[in-house]
């Protein structure tokens, strides 16, 4: 699994990485760290994964098989 983050949608509400810890960081802004990426989800924390593509109230992120 992986999320793709797109950096044009990404407004920095900072949900995804409050829903993802360890997995999503907050950059020195307050935008996800890895946004315009594509994140590799471990295995383990593919709900943590779901939950913040759910909880981004952009659309930014987009969760890829």
């Amino acid at each position: 699994m992986k999320l793709a983050i797109d950096a044009g949608r990404c407004a920095g509400h900072g949900r995804c990485y409050a829903m993802a810890p360890g997995l999503l960081e907050p950059d020195e802004l307050g935008f996800v760290a890895a946004r315009g990426t594509t994140v590799e989800v471990p295995a383990g924390s593919e709900q943590a994964a779901r939950d913040a593509a759910a909880w981004c109230p952009e659309a930014a992120i987009d969760v890829e098989s």
